[in-house]
């Protein structure tokens, strides 16, 4: 019996070796990259809802409504936001073990900004009148956030070898650009000495 022709190889064989490798190393980067931008505005988007609310008396005024955003009850939220984002430009400029603990960074950053979402507060039992909705909103939304940093962090950790780093594409096509014209250089070089640059062809 004879062999198929590798023309007659099915295509449903070829799609994954079909994607070049280069473009296999960039999903996972950007994959984690929007992870980290996503969950660092999810981080921000919650430190400006209520997360704490409850009557308390007034005085004259009678009871009224006390609320704290989540800048000024989980005071963390914010700074662990700026990380997320500081963490997304130096997961694309850097690579290797530096990615690597920065990926470790990132994930317990975002493990602390889970706890923050669960720990901080019930999540039943308030009073009628107050804006539970807004303080569970908010809450749940610290907790995406982290959940996201974290899973950007462990992306970085298991890709951090495979992952492109910023600048090393253009240093390729530099180096081959100088190679090609070395040989422009030398032919001239012979031609304004005299010389048949032809000869040695």
């Amino acid at each position: 019996m004879s062999e198929l022709p590798e023309s007659a190889v099915p295509e449903s064989e070829a799609p994954e070796s079909a994607v070049p490798p280069a473009k296999k190393a960039k999903r996972p980067l950007w994959i984690a990259v929007v992870g980290l931008l996503l969950g660092a505005v999810a981080l921000w988007g919650s430190s400006q809802l209520v997360w704490f609310a409850e009557f308390r008396d007034g005085g004259v005024r009678g009871t009224v409504v006390y609320t704290e955003i989540g800048s000024t009850r989980a005071v963390a939220l914010v700074p662990l936001a700026l990380l997320a984002l500081a963490g997304t430009a130096g997961l694309i400029a850097t690579g290797g073990w530096p990615r690597r603990v920065l990926g470790v960074v990132l994930a317990v950053s975002g493990v602390a900004a889970v706890w923050i979402g669960v720990a901080d507060g019930p999540f039943t039992g308030f009073a009628d009148g107050l804006p539970v909705a807004q303080v569970l909103g908010a809450r749940g939304l610290a907790i995406l956030g982290g959940i996201l940093v974290a899973a950007g962090g462990l992306a970085a950790i298991k890709g951090a070898g495979r992952m492109p780093r910023l600048g090393a594409k253009y240093s390729a096509p530099g180096t081959k650009k100088r190679a090609a014209k070395d040989p422009e250089t030398e032919l001239w070089e012979a031609l304004s000495e005299g010389e048949d640059p032809t000869a040695t062809r």
